[in-house]
């Protein structure tokens, strides 16, 4: 091969290398891809608010149990925690002069029948011979005060009975009513009076239980500042409310708000409200820690995703689509109270506005995007 043509042959390369090159810039400075967001176009929506609030357990009724009469304890019939009923015996003190009261007063009541028996003999008598002008009527008068005398006596006889069997049934310490037995902090052989501090236990009654928790004056106030009703009217239009137990379970059993403490805490500015549950099974015991949850139905809102939002120097934002197929990041404000994963919109966002519902963190605001606009239902399916 000669020079000239090793020089031709090298000119032909230069040339398609180069041009190789401008398709390689060509592409490369074409025009960028448009991506494809999901997006929505709001329209108003329903959904259930909930406030959750920690609370305390109270049975309906905390009865101290004390003995009536003193002597050593005999017997403990329950144990701590055991479910009891009303009249059940729960303890037995040791106390024999009661016994022996009630042997003594049983006594008295068949001396004093014997007594009443031969003042009606007298009575019987006598009668006849005053009728015949034998003897003054003064004894016919006085063997009737003598029965009358042997009456009362019998009278008081049957008294004491009946107070010296009470005295004795006083020894036997049953439940007032059906709770679940505290702590019992007494042994047998424990000797216990009417004076004793400390009581024998406590039954806790929890047929009905008591959700004691405080609400924020600042809520209070929106809540009882509405025109209309009074507060009472208020409380019972109220809905039901849930119970949280300790595990997170929700409670089988719906409550109601009952009253509103009158005074204000000044240290917390919050005000005590009792909400009451039935408690059939006796699931729920006194001194339990639970969370009252209140519902809110709000109609005709608009709610986002919390997904389709993101924060921004403590402000909120959602990414709006424009007609001209460009984001625009609109700031929000949203209800304290959550629907689940959903924001309630009070300002930022109208019906119609359609809004990305993903990787809006890192979409830059004006950017070109391509709308796979998604059905509400589809969205919305967890808060239906």
């Amino acid at each position: 091969m000669n020079k000239q043509s090793f020089l031709s042959i090298l000119a032909a390369s230069v040339i398609i290398a180069s041009c190789g090159k401008n398709d390689k810039s060509a592409q490369a400075g074409g025009a960028p891809q448009v991506k494809e967001y999901k997006t929505l176009i709001l329209q108003p929506e329903s959904a259930t608010l909930n406030s959750d609030y920690p609370a305390s357990i109270q049975g309906q009724q905390n009865i101290e149990i004390r003995p009536r009469v003193e002597g050593y304890i005999d017997k403990i019939f329950v144990d701590e925690g055991a479910v009891v009923k009303a009249g059940q015996p729960l303890f037995k003190i040791s106390a024999p002069e009661y016994e022996q009261q009630v042997r003594t007063a049983s006594a008295s009541i068949k001396s004093a029948q014997a007594d009443l028996s031969a003042a009606k003999l007298a009575v019987n008598k006598v009668r006849p011979l005053v009728e015949k002008g034998i003897i003054s009527k003064y004894d016919l008068e006085s063997a009737q005060y003598t029965y009358e005398s042997a009456a009362a006596s019998l009278a008081q006889a049957n008294a004491a009975l009946v107070n010296a069997k009470t005295n004795l049934g006083y020894t036997t310490v049953t439940s007032p009513v059906d709770g679940v037995v505290g702590s019992i902090p007494f042994r047998l052989g424990s000797l216990v009076s009417s004076n004793t501090t400390e009581p024998l236990t406590t039954v806790s009654s929890i047929g009905n239980v008591y959700a004691y928790f405080a609400m924020n004056e600042k809520v209070l106030l929106n809540f009882t500042k509405d025109s209309g009703a009074s507060l009472n009217q208020k409380i019972k239009s109220l809905p039901a409310v849930s119970l949280l137990l300790s595990d997170g379970s929700a409670y089988d059993q719906k409550g109601k708000i009952e009253t509103v403490n009158g005074l204000i805490n000044t240290e917390t500015g919050t005000v005590n409200i009792r909400a009451r549950f039935t408690n059939p099974k006796g699931i729920i015991r006194s001194g339990s820690s639970t969370t009252v949850r209140i519902p809110n139905e709000v109609k005709d809102v608009i709610i986002v995703p919390q997904s389709a939002t993101f924060e921004l120097q403590d402000k909120i934002f959602a990414v709006v689509l424009g007609k001209d197929g460009k984001t625009k990041n609109a700031n929000i404000t949203v209800l304290e109270n959550t629907a689940q994963n959903y924001y309630v919109v009070t300002s930022g966002l109208n019906a119609g506005d359609e809004i990305v519902l993903e990787g809006v963190a890192s979409l830059k605001e004006g950017s070109e995007i391509k709308a796979q606009n998604q059905k509400a239902e589809t969205v919305y399916a967890d808060l239906k």
